[in-house]
């Protein structure tokens, strides 16, 4: 139903520090608590015990009075319930009116709360019995987000408003897009159905909520195989259990191509009972959408999107690929020729060569050496570079603010204020940025509050936290990143900052709240001013003799990144087309097989391997059935954005404000497409997006570069 019930996974918590007031002209903030940000994130990270923890009581995580102790989820859980009890009653005993829509907006930011900040400490929780409860929390919220699903009184009342076309009339537009966004989330479930088929439809969610745990779990469980199989030199590179070894991995960076051969095959060996759940979860997912009223699961998914339908990503696929042709068959042949120097018994390139010489020929050609890179990027001068980033094109500053004791979930987590030279403090980040154990290794960003306005005329701060899995520091040197850490860093800010800046009325379209295929536009597009050497050069020095990068290096590093290019995306347009196909027209014909083996043959180009089943891996049908494209789709708009907006100067503050204007500032509560269309004053095509994509791979990085030497 309402996107952030179903665990969009974001949302909010109360009494965090500073608000920002209601009413009133704009004003600078100003906190004694507040600190430089790099010297934040340079300082070493040891256990810390700060002076005015051992003062006054102790809070709970993000400030959450409750959360001092796991048990505080059921009490904040409970209280979550209780309100959204209420609120529905209100909701449904209220006439048609605006009224309508903020109700329903507190009812979901009533859930959120709970829902969306368990989700995040249900992964990320040093404490076990912390995680068991946020999980126990997640489902307990997830029941009532069942009841809310089928609950005919609660729906009517929003119908009856967006019925009455003359209180529709009188409604602004963020109100009346609100309140339809709110009645398409009833409908994919089916409220609009009698009471048979409503129970039927309650009844598949919860089965393909099993199977898409039941598919998650196996597509990560390793397979083992009798180790006397595989010759005696290559065992060690396997995990052994008696007499077999576990293969959980591609095994990718190999320079042993046996090892990837082996790896390849083994791992992906078609397990029975996955490619059983696998079909279950593509035809329940067919069965729901068609019972919803919509042809295809694809269909139902595209709803709302940039691309709006499974035809037109099909398009985009398709002509995609074409322009691609050519430039793939050049990186195969420039991989098999390294093959054949390395290996020229068995020379044909393969799957599992093309991660492994991709990456020597980048190596080979430009000697990127991580290692010569890392003593430039510490993670306090990349915080700073950040910081002045955001400063002059946005007005904003980043100031590392001390937490209360409770407050965080583990001492070397960082918290920040964000804040605007004119409107003051926007929101917080809470920047978990290193390794521990059982600490998941993805780097991803969680909203725990979404920014609202508040029924006293307040402004609800968004909260969010980016998680890392960077290095600590050591007692010679700060913590320091190579440069593919810097630049996802640089990514998940673009996230966080769409959080702060997408001020909208109501919860439910704030900050990343918006289609899947445009809310990695922002984060994409900071992957660019990274890589933009007038960018780099304002805060990469080495952290020992504060030598700033040379240009060169950064300029050769660019150019690196267009090695084997284009055969990279093209594997990523055959993981998309193959999303689009599993969730198109039912029933299917063949196995999710020999679907794989035709796609693989006409969208990507390397023979497909007999016995293995590469979609029995494909992790992301679960969380992004039908969206896989997005990603490309999302970089196409960055990189319009990127030309027609900052390559010719990445500090343009008039850009800045029109960035924010048009697309950060209205998160889901304006169409996608209209948000593209503002930013960049024209409406793109099809052939627009494929272009901008195919142009990044014939780019002169040296272009990017004015000279500030």
């Amino acid at each position: 139903m309402l996107a952030g019930w179903r665990g969009v996974a974001r949302s909010a918590v109360s009494g965090l520090g500073w608000v920002s007031g209601g009413g009133g002209g704009p004003r600078r903030w100003v906190s004694t608590s507040w600190s430089p940000v790099g010297a934040a994130f340079n300082a070493q990270l040891q256990p810390q015990h700060h002076p005015r923890w051992e003062l006054g009581k102790r809070t709970g995580l993000f400030g959450v009075p409750e959360l001092s102790c796991p048990e505080g989820f059921q009490e904040a859980q409970e209280k979550s319930l209780q309100e959204t009890e209420r609120l529905v009653k209100k909701a449904c005993a209220t006439p048609p009116g605006p009224e309508i829509v903020m109700i329903f907006d507190q009812l979901s930011d009533s859930l959120c709360r709970v829902a969306d900040l368990a989700d995040f400490v249900k992964i990320a929780h040093p404490n076990l019995a912390f995680r068991e409860a946020a999980e126990d929390a997640c489902r307990n919220i997830g029941t009532m987000v069942e009841r809310l699903n089928t609950d005919v009184d609660l729906c009517q009342s929003l119908r009856k408003l967006l019925a009455d076309k003359e209180v529709m009339a009188s409604l602004d537009p963020d109100t009346r897009r609100v309140a339809e966004l709110f009645m398409f989330d009833f409908e994919i479930s089916g409220i609009h159905l009698d009471e048979e088929k409503r129970k039927k439809a309650v009844n598949l969610n919860v089965k393909i909520l099993d199977l898409c745990n039941e598919f998650l779990m196996g597509s990560h469980l390793p397979n083992r195989i009798d180790k006397h199989v595989l010759p005696e030199h290559i065992r060690h590179n396997f995990a052994a259990e008696g007499n077999y070894v576990q293969i959980s991995g591609l095994n990718a960076d190999s320079p042993d191509d046996l090892v990837r051969e082996v790896a390849y095959k083994v791992f992906l060996f078609p397990n029975a009972q996955q490619s059983h759940c696998l079909s279950e979860l593509l035809t329940n997912r067919n069965l729901l959408a068609q019972l919803v009223g919509y042809d295809t699961f694809a269909h139902r998914a595209l709803q709302g999107t940039m691309a709006k339908s499974p035809e037109k990503v099909m398009q985009f696929l398709e002509k995609l690929s074409d322009k691609l042709f050519k430039r793939t068959l050049n990186d195969f042949e420039m991989m098999n020729g390294m093959k054949m120097k390395v290996n020229p018994m068995k020379s044909e390139l393969m799957p599992w060569d093309h991660p492994y010489y991709s990456g020597v020929l980048r190596a080979e050609r430009y000697n990127i050496e991580p290692s010569l890179y890392c003593p430039f990027f510490s993670l306090g001068a990349c915080m700073e570079g950040l910081n002045m980033l955001f400063n002059k094109l946005l007005g904003i500053s980043l100031y590392a603010e001390q937490p209360e004791k409770g407050e965080v979930w583990c001492e070397d987590v960082r918290k920040l204020a964000v804040v605007h030279e004119q409107e003051g403090l926007l929101g917080y980040i809470y920047c978990d940025f290193f390794q521990r154990p059982d600490k998941p290794h993805q780097d991803c960003h969680f909203t725990i509050r979404g920014g609202r306005l508040k029924e006293n005329g307040e402004y609800q701060l968004p909260v969010v936290v980016l998680m890392l899995s960077l290095p600590h520091s050591t007692r010679g040197s700060p913590t320091l990143l190579t440069p593919g850490m810097m630049e996802n860093l640089f990514h998940e800010m673009g996230h966080a900052m769409h959080s702060m800046l997408g001020r909208t009325r109501y919860q439910h379209v704030t900050g990343t709240r918006c289609s899947t295929d445009f809310a990695e536009v922002p984060s994409i597009l900071m992957e660019y001013f990274a890589n933009d050497y007038r960018v780099v050069n304002q805060f990469a020095r080495h952290y020992e003799t504060g030598q700033p990068l040379p240009k060169h290096m950064v300029s050769r590093l660019c150019e690196s990144k267009k090695v084997c290019a284009a055969a990279d995306m093209q594997l990523q347009v055959f993981y998309a087309v193959l999303d689009q196909l599993y969730h198109g027209k039912h029933p299917l014909g063949k196995s999710t097989t020999d679907i794989l083996k035709e796609t693989q043959e006409k969208f990507y180009g390397l023979p497909y391997v007999p016995n293995t089943a590469w979609q029995l891996r494909f992790s992301h049908l679960v969380g992004y059935g039908a969206k896989y494209y997005s990603y490309l789709m999302s970089r196409a708009v960055a990189s319009m954005v990127w030309r027609q907006c900052f390559v010719q100067d990445p500090f343009n503050r008039a850009m800045g404000e029109r960035y924010r204007r048009e697309m950060l500032a209205h998160g889901g509560g304006k169409e996608p497409m209209v948000m593209v269309q503002g930013m960049l004053q024209k409406s793109p095509s099809v052939e627009d997006f494929v272009d901008a994509l195919v142009s990044d791979l014939d780019q002169d990085f040296e272009t990017f570069f004015m000279d500030s030497e």
